[in-house]
């Protein structure tokens, strides 16, 4: 797959801290309830903290308790990439940036909470950054 922004993995280790880098780049995963976006209500869109595409909103957000931000829906569909991911012993999908490639987190289907689409993008903190609307 190809990206519009694509670096040389040296590029990458530079610009990112090493925890950023273990999971927009190597799909690692922050532990739960450490993130600072987990229960953050402020309103703003939230961006791809390696390349700065803009991701998600926060009238997608919802609570979902699971220690990770949470999102019914993207963006934009064409925002995010999804790719079927077979590690750990288990079939989930992955979440990317669709503009650098980045691992975002996981989206799952069908858990029943009170949303208009049924889905929960269930995203690392660290592979956001928050824009706060001004006002």
């Amino acid at each position: 797959m190809s990206y519009d922004v694509e670096k040389p993995d040296e590029e990458w280790r530079a610009e990112l801290t090493p925890a950023e880098y273990a999971v927009l780049r190597q799909a690692a995963t922050e532990p739960a309830f450490t993130g600072e976006y987990t229960d953050t209500k402020k309103q703003g869109v939230y961006s791809c903290r390696a390349c700065g595409a803009e991701l998600f909103t926060s009238t997608t957000k919802f609570e979902s308790h699971c220690g990770w931000p949470s999102f019914y829906d993207p963006k934009d569909t064409d925002a995010v990439e999804l790719v079927s991911d077979r590690s750990h012993g288990m079939v989930r999908t992955e979440v990317r940036c669709a503009r650098c490639g980045s691992h975002l987190g996981h989206v799952f289907e069908g858990e029943g909470y009170a949303t208009p689409t049924d889905q929960r993008y269930c995203i690392n903190s660290i592979s956001l950054r928050l824009a706060p609307e001004e006002g």
